[in-house]
């Protein structure tokens, strides 16, 4: 065992410095020691500086990569638990220390869970890891693309001189640093309304909905005052918004109402939504079982209503079917109406020509469009997805490998490969119109022409093909895309020496060779909306639904099993089981 540990570093020695292991080898051979010359002086002197030069060359040209990561939210935090080469020199840049996970955001505001129960150290995450991983609790306030370089500023309130700035280079640079809620620049939002993207943010909500109640019970207020004191208005029907509105009835309903019995009668929810129906991205059962059970509950929902104003005391709608202008006095509202580029991403965006976006367009591989080296993925960036359209002759040209003209049977039944991995919209027009694969779609084509021939030429070729790109749509800015980018960008980077020698990617059809990687594949896994009352609606792959308590129980399994240590596992399972025996907590701290 001793002479098998003594041969591991011996053997790991010498792979770590060659040209030293190699004269001491010629010192071996030399007796022992150094050979003397006949003046007296010795003969090696000079090759050993010269080895010693040559290993501290050959050590920087082994020199790791320094890979800056700006951002701890699911897409940064997925690249880092999954990241497993060791050629990398990591260094994590986020104003938060801590991951949290998201979904449980709206449990949090009401007491459901508790705010610590969700979060997790970031330097516990890497710890494990095992790398050369190196974090810094700071915010990127710039990054110069032309010289490698993001400038940072600490976040933290200190009376040591006003906040530390520094700069760190980098070789390789992911921007996951998230989004910011959307506000449209409507009057008063970011004076007046609560938002709900961080930690933080669910707390000031917990907080401010028991300031309204204890308001609410003073002796001195009006019943006016304590109407408008007691009504919550939530601005946005998706799900963050409809999950909200739930945990706040049921916050309300089970437990205030035990606590504050007189104002019982005073509390008022309301939801507004500018589109027809709540949780549109859902299938209709949902939407429309959704409806029905707010109005159940007495959830006043209100559809077809833009916010145009937003004051201290009221909030102003514009009700879309008649033009006419509402304003509404409120205790608290809570926006929940989309996101929107930070000011740090726009100003990158501006350095690099991708001006008027939404976020930083990446392509298939997530490399930010007109930079070398720089990635990003998450809610900050979307994937440019290329047209079919726009590669058809190179494609057409590239598939008809005997230059014929047209395309033979088996020259058409191999490029098929290349083209749906290259081009994700093929797959999906595909699924969508029920074929199962190349040869049906072929089929249909020709039997709609009537037309029927073992070869293809170009219009034939371009006509297969000209309604796929319509299946191209933008992924969601959910956490389920962000985590699944997070995981392939680290697998690429895991294995970027060796798809260098041998690329696995699809062909290039502007070049030559084939891609490094295999482009960036969304696999939906399904998604849930919690609507109150212990019910929850589950819509899963194959359009298989569930609502009601069952799907409840499902969401409390997998949203367990998502998180992201067992600390956070056992900590959750435990707020949860302390509210079925106890109750929410209301404390005002």
């Amino acid at each position: 065992m001793a002479w098998n540990s003594f041969y591991n570093r011996a053997s790991k020695a010498y792979h770590d410095h060659p040209n030293i292991s190699k004269l001491l080898l010629v010192l071996a051979a030399s007796g022992g020691g150094l050979v003397a010359s006949t003046n007296g002086k010795s003969l090696y002197p000079s090759a050993f500086a010269d080895a010693v030069q040559q290993d501290d060359d050959w050590r920087k040209k082994k020199k790791k990569k320094k890979v800056v990561v700006l951002g701890t939210g699911w897409a940064g935090t997925s690249f880092l638990k999954n990241l497993k080469s060791s050629s990398y020199d990591v260094h994590v840049i986020s104003p938060h220390n801590y991951f949290a996970f998201t979904p449980l955001l709206p449990s949090v505001t009401c007491g459901t869970v508790e705010a610590r129960s969700i979060v997790e150290p970031i330097r516990s995450i890497t710890k494990k890891k095992g790398l050369s991983i190196e974090f810094r609790e700071a915010e990127c306030y710039k990054i110069d693309a032309e010289n490698k370089k993001v400038f940072c500023r600490s976040t933290q309130d200190t009376n040591l001189g006003g906040k530390e700035e520094f700069s760190v280079d980098y070789d390789y640079l992911i921007v996951a640093m998230g989004a910011k809620s959307n506000t449209f620049n409507t009057p008063g939002v970011e004076e007046n309304a609560h938002f709900l993207k961080g930690v933080e943010d669910a707390q000031r909500i917990r907080q401010s909905v028991i300031d309204c109640f204890e308001r609410a019970s003073l002796p001195n207020l009006s019943e006016e005052e304590k109407k408008r004191t007691l009504h919550f208005v939530i601005v946005g029907g998706g799900p963050t918004g409809v999950e909200f509105a739930a945990e706040l009835h049921d916050f309300a309903a089970e437990d205030l109402a035990e606590l504050y019995p007189s104002l019982k009668e005073y509390v008022k929810i309301t939801l507004l939504e500018a589109g027809d129906h709540i949780l549109n991205m859902f299938d209709k059962r949902i939407t429309a079982f959704a409806e029905d059970k707010f109005q159940r509950d007495g959830i006043n929902l209100k559809t077809g209503s833009m916010v145009v104003k937003v004051t201290d005391k009221e909030i102003s709608t514009k009700e879309r079917a008649t033009g006419e202008f509402v304003s509404v006095p409120y205790g608290m509202v809570v926006w929940s109406t989309g996101i929107g580029p930070r000011p740090q991403v726009v100003d990158f965006m501006k350095q690099i020509g991708q001006t008027n976006r939404r976020a930083l367009a990446t392509d298939e591989w997530l490399r930010v469009e007109g930079c070398d080296g720089v990635y990003a993925f998450g809610d900050c960036a979307t994937i440019n997805q290329r047209k079919v359209m726009e590669d058809i002759a190179v494609i057409f040209s590239k598939a008809d490998t005997d230059n014929s003209g047209s395309l033979a049977l088996q020259e058409f039944q191999e490029a098929v490969k290349d083209i749906c991995e290259r081009y994700p919209q093929v797959e999906i027009y595909l699924k969508k119109n029920k074929m199962k694969n190349f040869a049906a779609l072929l089929k249909k084509s020709q039997s709609d022409m009537q037309k029927q021939s073992t070869e293809l030429d170009i219009e034939s070729f371009t006509s297969l093909l000209s309604e796929v790109d319509a299946q191209m749509k933008n992924l969601p800015a959910t956490a389920q895309v962000a985590a699944q980018q997070g995981e392939y960008l680290a697998t690429c980077f895991n294995k970027m020496e060796q798809c260098e020698k041998y690329p696995e990617g699809p062909l290039r059809y502007r070049g030559t060779g084939r891609h490094r990687f295999r482009p960036f594949r969304y696999k939906h896994f399904g998604q849930f909306a919690p609507l109150g009352g212990e019910q929850t609606a589950a819509q899963l792959p194959g359009d298989w639904i569930s609502i009601g308590h069952s799907s409840q129980w499902l969401w409390y399994s997998v949203y367990t099993s998502k998180l992201v240590s067992w600390r956070t596992r056992v900590l959750v399972l435990s707020d949860w089981g302390r509210r079925f025996i106890f109750g929410r907590d209301s404390s005002r701290i």
